[in-house]
């Protein structure tokens, strides 16, 4: 007996993953170069949203995506798949119909706006049922007279994120001041918040490198071709493309989560 099938074995394409298309899902249609999250999958079809919130619908097609860099054939979910329990955008279980609770005395800063609705698009809900109050920090500056008016205590702990903090610098030698038993300063290693997205969930390659004496945001743009004399609208882009704690670098969630965890006290004192 023999294989109807007389193509040499050299000849033959390589079998391919077949990858549920998930909503969130970022992957590539290789044939027009378009990168973006599923948003829909209906039979036959697939609807991906890029970065700028444009949407495309391409074929369910075999070998015809690309994920990671890697061939993949998408296929429809399956509707019958067993149900997971849901879970917030950071990760945690989610709790049904779960009332805020009331807030706590205990607050956390976040230097930066962008930091401060990324973190509340990520960790949101998580704060709010721990009754955590996120505020807004314009600069390391102002740390020293905020920490003495909220004069942090056992029962209202203060927690402070802050951007790109280096040892020995001027904002380092300010975090080093005020923190005590009661107040924690933690700082990402990131020059801007946008490097804490994952470029994958971006569709690029990398973030690109900006040279010093250059407007980090404005290089970036100019770098990727992105509009950069409107970084506010590229930021809003970006943000969008975060549907959880999986898009962002660990080098933040671990930041993030040691100041919840020692504001709620969850983390020991």
């Amino acid at each position: 007996m023999y294989s109807a099938d007389l193509t040499p074995p050299w000849k033959k394409p390589k079998p391919v993953p077949e990858v549920p298309a998930e909503p969130g899902l970022v992957v590539e249609e290789p044939g027009t170069g378009f990168c973006g999250a599923v948003i829909r999958c209906e039979a036959g079809t697939v609807t991906l949203e890029d970065r700028f919130g444009k949407h495309r619908v391409f074929p369910l097609e075999p070998r015809g995506f690309l994920l990671e860099g890697r061939v993949v054939t998408l296929v429809r979910p399956s509707s019958s798949a067993p149900a997971r329990p849901a879970r917030t955008a950071s990760g945690s279980i989610a709790v049904p119909q779960a009332r805020a609770r009331v807030a706590r005395a205990g607050r956390i800063y976040v230097e930066g706006r962008h930091d401060a609705e990324l973190v509340e698009k990520v960790w949101g809900d998580d704060l709010r049922i721990e009754g955590v109050v996120v505020e807004y920090l314009e600069g390391v500056d102002d740390l020293p007279a905020i920490v003495a008016d909220f004069a942090p205590g056992p029962d209202a702990r203060l927690g402070v994120l802050v951007d790109h903090l280096v040892p020995g610098s001027k904002e380092w030698r300010i975090a080093e001041s005020v923190t005590s038993e009661h107040a924690l300063v933690v700082g990402h290693p990131f020059i801007d918040i946008w490097q804490a997205v994952k470029p994958a969930s971006l569709g690029i390659p990398a973030w690109p490198a900006v040279p010093k004496g250059q407007d980090w945001k404005t290089g970036v743009c100019r770098a990727l071709g992105w509009p950069a004399e409107n970084t506010g609208a590229v930021w809003q882009a970006i943000l969008k493309r975060v549907g959880s704690y999986k898009d962002l670098e660990p080098e933040l969630l671990g930041r993030v989560e040691e100041l919840i965890d020692f504001v709620t006290g969850s983390g020991g004192a």
